[in-house]
């Protein structure tokens, strides 16, 4: 995953760790992919074989595990971290360290070429 976004330069995790509550997020949407697929298959089939549900919810959960991945990040950031927003000083301040960056290696390179 990006560490900031590269259309509003962002920055994604706020703090080391940030991510984590991301499973919780996860673990609820599996719960709600879970239950529907489990009141479906009772009302399509009227099974009680277990097995049924067992290989229904394994699908589901391996079909679903990338949408949950990447759609529980997004909640926690968009709903769940109000504080996160976009400042505009953000794509300055990069400019000015991007250019700071590019200064010392110049005078690195100044300095080899002395050295020689």
């Amino acid at each position: 995953m990006n560490d900031t976004c590269p259309h509003c330069g962002v920055k994604y995790e706020v703090e080391p760790g940030y991510f984590y509550a991301a499973m919780y997020v996860s673990y609820a949407l599996s719960v709600a992919e879970i239950v529907t697929v489990s009141v479906a298959i009772a009302v399509l089939t009227g099974s009680e074989s277990p097995w049924l549900y067992l290989i229904g919810l394994a699908v589901t959960i391996l079909v679903f595990a990338p949408f949950n991945f990447r759609y529980a990040r997004l909640i926690l950031l968009h709903f769940l971290t109000p504080k996160i927003s976009y400042d505009p000083r953000y794509e300055l301040a990069v400019e000015i360290v991007e250019k700071n960056n590019k200064n010392l290696e110049e005078e690195s390179d100044d300095l080899d070429d002395i050295k020689k």
